[in-house]
């Protein structure tokens, strides 16, 4: 890996380095993983099954739930893997594959916690047109548009990572292939390459938050007019476990990747990430399950369904 010659692998370095912490760390990762695995597919089946969770809002929920699931897949194993078996060394194309799903899906939940936000202020400011406002294909639409964006910044992600020469180290100083780890081992001219990626996650972030911003103004302006009215605590419970999502999910992103990959410390990095990599996964699906009126009694009327079945 000396002098220009063209990586065909790298060595992920892993979490820790520490022999005595393996152990209790793959058991704490396996469970995380497992109850993000359960709560996400969980809620995507819950949705699905459930006649009275067929709205927008449960839509969207739905992609949010593929959305953690997918990218927290992309990323836990090749963490346990690491720590069963310390340096991990995968390919150069399976490298390029992590990053892109990871980046696809992580930009994909910018997106959809964005159409989240206006399907609340239609729900909660124009109630009387909601049905006309948000449609079956309005929401379709909206959600082909938050993959695709997802799925076109991946691109870029990937691009501007690989389109360098790895001459001196294929040692990945991380537990995945993420953007800023990889492009730190580029020994060509990487500037305007890790700035690409910075500008455009960037512009994301912004549209999306101006997007969550401007709808929650209006939100907070009718729940204030409406205090005194029945409607005022549904109004506010429908929004509290997205405004708790959108709270914990983009200040670790704005953290990681909208500085260029020269300015990141790497053992801060790995502590971040693994935060939002699983974490964060493994919270949205508890905290819509338990703020949320009406996944709770479709939970509840599950469990009716499966004592019937079982004859308990």
């Amino acid at each position: 890996m000396e002098n220009t010659t063209e990586a065909t692998e790298f060595i992920i370095l892993g979490l820790t380095k520490a022999t005595n912490l393996r152990i209790p760390l793959i058991m704490i990762f396996t469970f995380i993983y497992t109850i993000n695995a359960i709560g996400n597919l969980g809620m995507i089946l819950l949705i699905l099954s459930d006649s009275r969770l067929h709205m927008p809002m449960y839509f969207f929920l739905s992609n949010l739930s593929l959305m953690d699931f997918c990218y927290s897949t992309a990323v836990t194993p090749t963490l346990i893997a690491g720590l069963f078996v310390g340096d991990l060394v995968i390919s150069y194309n399976a490298c390029a594959a992590q990053m892109f799903v990871f980046a696809t899906f992580t930009t994909g939940e910018v997106f959809i916690l964005a159409a989240m936000a206006f399907d609340r202020f239609a729900a909660v400011c124009k109630p009387l047109h909601y049905t006309t406002i948000m449609t079956t294909g309005v929401c379709v639409v909206l959600a082909i548009l938050c993959h695709t964006g997802g799925f076109i910044n991946g691109m870029i992600h990937v691009g501007e990572a690989f389109s360098q020469t790895f001459c001196s180290s294929n040692k990945v100083h991380h537990f995945f292939c993420d953007v800023p780890a990889v492009m730190s081992l580029s020994c060509s001219d990487k500037h305007i390459s890790e700035m690409v990626p910075v500008y455009v996650d960037t512009l994301i972030v912004f549209f999306c938050l101006s997007v969550i911003f401007v709808s929650y103004v209006f939100i907070f302006i009718t729940i204030y007019r409406m205090r005194k009215t029945a409607g005022y605590h549904k109004a506010l419970s429908t929004c509290a476990s997205h405004i708790t999502a959108i709270t914990i999910f983009f200040g670790p992103i704005i953290f990681m990747y909208l500085q260029p990959s020269s300015s990141h410390s790497m053992d801060t990095d790995k502590t971040a990430s693994v935060f939002y990599t699983m974490v964060i996964p493994m919270l949205n699906p508890i905290v819509y399950s338990l703020r949320n009126k009406e996944v709770k009694n479709a939970f509840k009327k599950l469990g009716e369904k499966i004592k019937l079945s079982l004859g308990l």
